[in-house]
């Protein structure tokens, strides 16, 4: 059997190494000490709906401005539209990781309320609304009216009410109530005008439906491609194509019924571990830094009209002689009635 010889390692060399093992020990330790530790800044989760984080969207120039004042990570999280995003909310419950929740409306507040998943915000803002505010949960960012909104190169003859619609050979591309606020608005808005006769519209409407989309950047793609006439939106949605890319053939159709009013919001989660931090960008969200961004980035009204006003080209948008709004517990108490009437009156 051939094995190999161990040479045993002479007693100072076995110092030696000790010795550079315990030398380097000490000058790594030293240099740890040294390292200074940077604390991680703290991370703000906001919940928001798509359109609002996209690069055209306001996120990205809000997300810049409110972290140069918190010294903080602000996350925004998009989770769909705004009606999906409640009820992404009532799955996860307490469970959810976002510390504040944008992008709910006067119809989707109440029932947002009752989850007892918000917290009381404390603040009270000096706010240019069309209607009085006093929510201890949400606080307005903007607002606007919903409209039908065309191409006047390709529709000369505009529809004036929702009877002339009905009469009309047009095509309009609408959301789902289930899971986009301006497709539940929409529902109200035929509610609050019509009432019992709902019914009776919605089956006049359902022949001139092209398609019901998700949500509203779906339906006002489907518009611009020319798929359809007409596509349910906002009387400022025309701002954008004017402002933007100056093209003034867009406009929003005058109902004689009125329009109805959305008020969108942002409300601050109980169970978040940065309530001075959701508190913060509470009261951030009604500032000149972050009002300013919202015509010209979400195309509405400012909750708090900056010093400046409006950006030129919102003097020649439509201002309806009548507005059309639901409180928040009315507006909750029909929706199942009226998602009834709607899904019977599509369906046939």
């Amino acid at each position: 059997m051939t094995g190999r010889i161990l040479t045993p390692t002479p007693p100072v060399a076995m110092e030696d190494d000790m010795r550079v093992t315990v030398l380097a020990s000490g000058v790594f330790g030293a240099m740890a000490l040294a390292t200074p530790v940077f604390a991680q800044a703290p991370q703000l989760r906001v919940l928001t709906y798509d359109s609002f984080v996209s690069d055209w969207g306001p996120g990205p120039a809000i997300e810049q401005a409110f972290e140069a004042r918190c010294g903080c990570d602000l996350v925004f999280e998009s989770a769909g539209d705004g009606a999906a995003m409640l009820a992404r909310l009532m799955l996860t419950g307490e469970r959810t990781e976002a510390d504040v929740v944008l992008g709910l409306d006067t119809n989707l507040t109440f029932a947002a309320a009752a989850t007892g998943l918000f917290a009381e915000h404390g603040l009270s803002p000096e706010l240019d609304l069309p209607v009085a505010w006093d929510d201890p949960l949400f606080l307005p960012f903007d607002w606007g009216y919903f409209a039908f909104v065309y191409d006047t190169t390709r529709t000369p003859r505009v529809p004036g009410s929702f009877p002339e619609l009905i009469a009309s050979d047009l095509s309009i591309v609408i959301q789902d109530p289930r899971s986009s606020t301006p497709g539940l608005g929409l529902l109200m808005w035929v509610q609050a005008a019509y009432g019992d006769q709902a019914a009776q519209i919605w089956e006049g409407l359902a022949p001139r439906i092209l398609t019901v989309t998700p949500g509203w950047s779906e339906a006002y793609g489907l518009f611009l491609e020319g798929e359809a006439d007409m596509v349910l939106s906002y009387t400022t949605s025309p701002a954008y194509h004017l402002i933007a890319e100056g093209d003034a053939t867009k406009a929003a159709a005058a109902f004689a019924e009125g329009h109805y009013m959305q008020v969108e919001v942002a409300g601050m989660l109980a169970n978040s571990d940065q309530p001075d931090l959701a508190r913060a960008f509470l009261d951030f969200m009604t500032s000149e830094a972050f009002q300013s961004v919202i015509p010209t980035t979400n195309w509405m009204y400012p909750a708090v009209t900056s010093a400046a006003g409006l950006p030129a080209g919102f003097e020649t948008l439509l201002r309806p002689d009548r507005s059309l709004l639901l409180e928040a517990e009315q507006a909750a108490a029909l929706r199942d009635g009226a998602l009834s009437v709607w899904r019977d009156a599509l369906a046939r």
